[in-house]
């Protein structure tokens, strides 16, 4: 028997999450446009006449693009004037992207992730993989645009001080080595706060290290940040008084393999500083609106992703720290310990 409540239930479930789906491509274009920075620039109400003319754009779809993001709860609608509010706690997260709530690059990825969606199903049928540099350009710079204001909230002032010892290495003079760093949001971020440290960031995706040398110039932090390509299992160096890798050991296809290099590039005193998306050690602990999030993205990027390598563990977003460590002690890590955390991640020192 069918039980018609739960029936209608879903229905309105799933028809909230089609009109989630579809506002995804409509942040973008507010993004892509400009119209998000417009109307906080505004102060206060505005027109779909008045938000075309200052971005350029053509009014007819402004006014339905506006219609759409009040529907959705992304702004405001005052009937009696017919004009629209982007509030300003929305606005942190919309028009600021120097905010460490801005969530277009999310967007970005979403974006990203439904062109590549051929692929994937095509992956679920040959069990083979689908690594980072066969994705649509746009998960690259949506990732480094997503998890850029996460790490410049917490990664100087919460998670380096959490490391025994580290802030006092890195003021003095420190040799670190940010490996998987992509656009080199994270390396920039530590150069610029220790101008006496020397830094490498180390990627194997040649464009993103191409992308990374730009923005280190751009930041005016050239003179102290290099870029290599280079996998994690083969990075070069030895001696590293740190060696961080943020967001990507699950996408690793032998983690453990990559933990025993680790090993061998650190200084006899170094720290191995493991950031990863925060989950708990089973699945019933991950059914949460953030674990729904990581698990969809892990099944989208970052399961294929280590599948497409040797080994191909497929750790997944939502390890858990149980099995985090599991893979950390088998590379010859004798302590490993969470140091700190916030919502969306966990992070793990692990020292010799």
């Amino acid at each position: 028997m069918i039980d018609e409540t739960k029936l209608q239930g879903f229905l309105q479930k799933a028809f909230g999450e089609m009109g989630a789906a579809m506002s995804a491509a409509l942040v973008v274009i507010g993004d892509k446009l400009g119209l998000y920075k417009a109307m906080a620039a505004a102060g206060g109400p505005i027109s779909s006449a008045e938000l075309a003319a200052r971005t350029g754009t053509m009014e007819r779809y402004v006014r339905e693009w506006l219609a759409a993001q009040a529907a959705g709860g992304y702004v405001a609608y005052d009937s009696a004037t017919g004009r629209y509010t982007l509030p300003p706690e929305h606005a942190l997260c919309l028009a600021d992207d120097t905010s460490p709530t801005f969530l277009p690059g999310g967007f970005q990825v979403i974006a990203a992730v439904m062109k590549d969606e051929p692929k994937i199903a095509d992956a679920f049928r040959t069990g083979r993989g689908v690594g980072w540099h066969e994705h649509d350009p746009g998960l690259f710079e949506g990732t480094e645009r997503f998890f850029r204001g996460n790490y410049k909230a917490h990664l100087v002032n919460e998670w380096l001080p959490a490391l025994e010892g580290m802030v006092a290495r890195l003021d003095r003079g420190a040799h670190v080595a940010d490996v998987g760093c992509g656009h080199g949001a994270s390396t920039i971020l530590m150069a610029q706060a220790f101008p006496k440290s020397r830094f490498v960031g180390f990627d194997y995706h040649e464009p993103s290290i191409s992308w990374a040398r730009k923005a280190a110039s751009r930041a005016g932090v050239g003179d102290r940040v290099t870029f290599e390509v280079a996998s994690s299992s083969r990075f070069p160096g030895t001696g590293y008084d740190l060696v961080a890798f943020f967001d990507c050991l699950h996408d690793m296809g032998d983690p453990a393999g990559v933990a025993k290099h680790v090993r061998t590039t650190l200084a006899p005193d170094g720290t191995w500083m493991v950031v990863e998306p925060m989950a708990g050690d089973s699945v019933e602990d991950n059914l949460t609106p953030v674990g729904r999030m990581f698990y969809a993205a892990s099944t989208m990027v970052c399961t294929p992703a280590s599948l497409a390598q040797e080994v191909g563990l497929a750790l997944g977003a939502q390890a858990g720290e149980a099995r985090l460590r599991e893979v950390i002690m088998a590379g010859g890590f004798t302590r490993v310990r969470r140091v700190a955390e916030t919502p969306f991640n966990m992070v793990l020192e692990a020292r010799p």
